[in-house]
């Protein structure tokens, strides 16, 4: 569930639970998130997992998609034992062809044409037991879904039928005539599939017969269970934090759960936005109680990216540069607390991962690909990761975002601050493209605090999932004045997401747009032009490095 660990009851002994194994699709942790927003809850486990060393019941399986190719000697492979466990099986895309290469590795083959992106799926009505037809009940005699792969089936396997294809595609959904075992090619986990979640509730509910009994007020009765049980009665916990919600709500978990042995540390970290430490100050201190410190590290952070261009040198700087500075904080703290009630040594670090993050920074199993490094994951020094100096608690860690600002809710947390668009750790340094300097930074506070300003003021800030400026260190010619300037390149980015896996450009009003880039031009010293970057997440992500 959760980073921590106590002696709370695991999730899947208390509800019907589905088993998700990840063969390293980049959008694995989607179909968890969907089930979930059915309140069906998810355990997502590596597909190298073994039957025997399950220890508790799944009411289905899923197996997910993947970026090999089964007919590869080096390709990922489930157990053989899971198929024989008399549950309800799933396979999407890679799964789907994971199934049919088990029965014969001759039923997979590439196909002829890429089928990458929309296309519409053929619903048929097979003959045989009711549970044949169950996948798609509902769905209609078609649907819009979103393809993404090269393999495909090419050949029916023995015992299944055709329950679904398109035109590339002759086997894009089979189901077996006698046993609740299932597979498609298509992914049903994105919203580019617009009734994916309509073909999972038919999976998790209908097939599998899970109830949907997982809520969100259950996360928070065991998240703070086991904070207590982990941390015990003396040890204290320093935590990091931004202002954004993911921090915010670690913070208020952990002064519900702890008290006063939590301390939270905001670090001016050079690449701030404008007033931010002030208005983190405010919020977390006079609104919600917390126990805050501010470290000034400005210069520390800016002299060490100094030169420094490369986006994953930059967010393994940053992270290395925020564990040095909290080391430091926890050795005042428990000097401080020397002779008093909270007297403890801080041994715990918590800090506000989400799964968008881990899916980014880490590979789950050795089969996925790493897109970056997160300066909360990946970027953390290597004393962190294995054991030494500070452990490590993320109790956020399986969530995403709209699930987190749900907690936010939970937990009493201001709408304001609840619904406050994400701020990454690294800050104005991975929306600088290239070196990141003083003049630089300034340039992107002005410009982003005029553009944040401006949606605020047009009433549009909730109708994204996030927005900033960026800058591009090229510069391009310009007139102002009647004279030729040679300036920076703003670039505006704002988004529409639910869960950040997928994000698609915001639809500015057009007359609004260009009023903000008017703005930015005329009173941002030093920028000659502003863009607005249109690009979807995939194929962009939605930081500029």
């Amino acid at each position: 569930m959760a980073d921590v660990t106590g002696k709370a009851q695991a999730p899947h002994e208390i509800f019907d639970t589905i088993l998700l194994l990840d063969f390293g699709s980049q959008t694995s942790h989607l179909i968890l998130r969907c089930l979930r927003s059915l309140n069906v809850f998810c355990e997502m486990l590596p597909c190298t997992t073994k039957a025997a060393d399950l220890t508790w019941s799944p009411k289905g399986i899923i197996f997910s998609g993947g970026p090999a190719s089964v007919k590869d000697a080096t390709a990922p492979h489930v157990d053989p034992a899971f198929l024989e466990l008399g549950v309800p099986i799933l396979g999407i895309c890679y799964g789907c062809q994971e199934i049919a290469w088990r029965i014969n590795a001759e039923n997979v083959a590439p196909g002829e044409e890429k089928e990458y992106g929309h296309t519409d799926l053929n619903i048929f009505q097979a003959d045989g037991p009711e549970h044949v037809n169950q996948l798609f009940a509902g769905l209609g005699e078609s649907m819009h879904v979103y393809m993404s792969h090269f393999d495909k089936l090419v050949r029916l396997p023995q015992d299944f039928v055709t329950i679904a294809n398109t035109k590339s595609s002759e086997f894009a959904g089979i189901a077996h005539r006698t046993k609740p075992i299932y597979g498609i090619q298509f992914h049903p986990e994105v919203s580019h599939t617009p009734r994916g979640v309509d073909l999972l509730k038919n999976f998790a509910v209908t097939i599998c017969k899970a109830r949907q009994h997982w809520k969100m007020s259950d996360f928070v009765e065991q998240a703070i269970t086991r904070i207590r049980n982990i941390v015990g009665d003396k040890a204290q916990v320093i935590g990091a934090v931004s202002g954004g919600v993911d921090s915010t709500v670690v913070a208020r978990l952990f002064t519900l759960a702890i008290g006063d042995r939590f301390h939270a540390v905001l670090v001016d970290n050079g690449v701030m936005r404008l007033n931010e430490c002030q208005e983190v100050q405010n919020m977390l201190q006079e609104h919600l109680g917390i126990n805050l410190t501010i470290i000034d590290g400005a210069k520390l952070f800016l002299d060490r990216l100094k030169g420094v261009t490369e986006p994953e040198t930059k967010r393994k700087i940053i992270g290395g540069t925020f564990i040095d500075l909290f080391e430091e904080e926890a050795i005042k703290i428990e000097k401080a607390a020397e002779n008093t009630p909270n007297a403890g040594k801080v041994e715990y670090f918590a800090q506000g991962t989400l799964y968008p993050d881990v899916i980014e920074s880490l590979s789950f199993n050795q089969f996925s690909a790493t897109i970056k490094t997160h300066h909360n994951v990946g970027g953390l020094p290597a004393r962190m990761m294995n054991g030494q100096g500070l452990k490590l608690i993320e109790p956020l860690r399986e969530l995403f975002k709209d699930e987190v600002r749900a907690f936010g809710k939970q937990l009493g947390i201001p709408e304001n601050l609840n619904m406050r668009h994400p701020f990454p750790g690294p800050g104005i340094a991975i929306r600088i493209i290239g070196e990141v300097t003083p003049e630089r930074v300034a340039i992107v506070r002005k410009a982003d605090h005029i553009f944040i300003s401006m949606i605020r003021e047009a009433g549009i800030y909730n109708e994204m999932a996030q927005a900033y400026a960026g800058l591009d260190t090229n510069r391009a010619v310009g007139v102002q004045g009647d004279a030729r300037v040679y300036g920076y390149i703003i670039i505006l980015r704002a988004v529409t997401s639910v869960n950040f896996m997928t994000a698609e450009p915001y639809a500015f009003d057009f007359e609004l747009l260009k009023h903000i880039s008017r703005r930015i031009v005329n009173e941002v010293d030093g920028v000659s032009r502003v863009t607005y970057d249109i690009t979807s997440k995939p194929p962009g992500t939605i930081e500029l490095e």
